[in-house]
């Protein structure tokens, strides 16, 4: 099958020295392209002079943004993902295809603790891959890289769900699962990015913080809804006997948290019902 090589670039000149060269060598009928994300330096001029296909954006949209425009362009029927600051070893492709080879729908690299940037960074996101595993009931190896290998026509049908920063592979990730196509894992080595992060660990702190509840809205709400709103309802109930038996009274207090519980619940009813309409496909 016709091979697509996406890969997003904000000001990353640098590592598409190092990486383009190599994809060109490894896999020299694929199409490769470069989504120019509003860069101020030769990223495009660099990309260009080294055969990808370049989409150029006239300010920074976002990595996310950035993948819908290429997978959106791609013509091949299997896309890879990779970032073009040098992490990524263009070599580890073929493993992620030969998975892809045995069925699967999606296969990720995963990265082990020494590929993470930072102690922080390697905590935060062994914290997403035990949630994700929670929720999916599958073990989730790396639930944020963005190394990865897709079937172009099953990536394309949650475009509208991706968002626009840099969560992409989060959502992606979750959307698979709760779709029932099949995802693997492959480990893969990870080399020191070239140039510097875009991510900003109070900014984007928050905003991976998010990501928390939206991987739980996103596979099953009431999973995530049901046990707040018992926690409201046990705080109440308890509450409640407290004040029954040293003040022979029912309080305004246990009565918002009996309220909470009810109106959490029913969030979590009216949330899974919109999620389950979100992933229905009228074949």
């Amino acid at each position: 099958m016709h091979v697509s090589v996406i890969l997003p670039a904000k000001n990353e000149a640098e590592g598409l020295r190092r990486t383009l060269p190599a994809l060109r060598t490894l896999l020299p009928d694929a199409e490769v392209i470069v989504v120019d994300d509003g860069s101020t330096d030769d990223t495009a001029d660099i990309a260009a002079s080294l055969g990808a296909r370049v989409l150029s954006s006239p300010y920074s949209m976002g990595n996310g943004a950035a993948i819908k425009r290429g997978a959106r362009a791609a013509i091949g029927e299997v896309l890879v993902f990779m970032d073009a600051d040098g992490q990524h070893d263009p070599a580890s492709i073929g493993s992620l295809l030969e998975k892809a080879g045995e069925g699967y729908d999606m296969v990720v690299g995963a990265r082990d603790w020494a590929g993470q940037a930072g102690v922080h960074r390697g905590a935060a996101n062994a914290f997403y891959n035990w949630l994700a595993s929670r929720m999916t009931g599958f073990e989730v190896k790396d639930l944020t890289s963005g190394f990865r290998v897709v079937r172009a026509e099953k990536f394309r049908e949650f475009l509208h769900l991706l968002p626009n920063g840099f969560s992409y592979p989060t959502t992606s990730t979750m959307a698979f699962f709760r779709s029932a196509y099949p995802v693997a894992y492959v480990p893969i080595p990870v080399a020191k990015r070239l140039g510097r992060s875009h991510i900003r660990l109070v900014r984007d702190g928050i905003r991976f913080l998010l990501i928390i509840f939206k991987v739980a809205t996103l596979y099953s709400p009431l999973k995530l809804f049901v046990p707040v709103s018992g926690a409201f309802f046990a705080t109440g109930l308890g509450y409640y006997l407290f004040t029954y038996f040293t003040q022979g009274r029912f309080t305004n207090m246990s009565l918002l948290l009996f309220s909470a519980a009810v109106i959490i619940f029913l969030v979590g009813l009216v949330s899974e019902q919109i999620t389950a309409l979100t992933y229905r496909r009228d074949d």
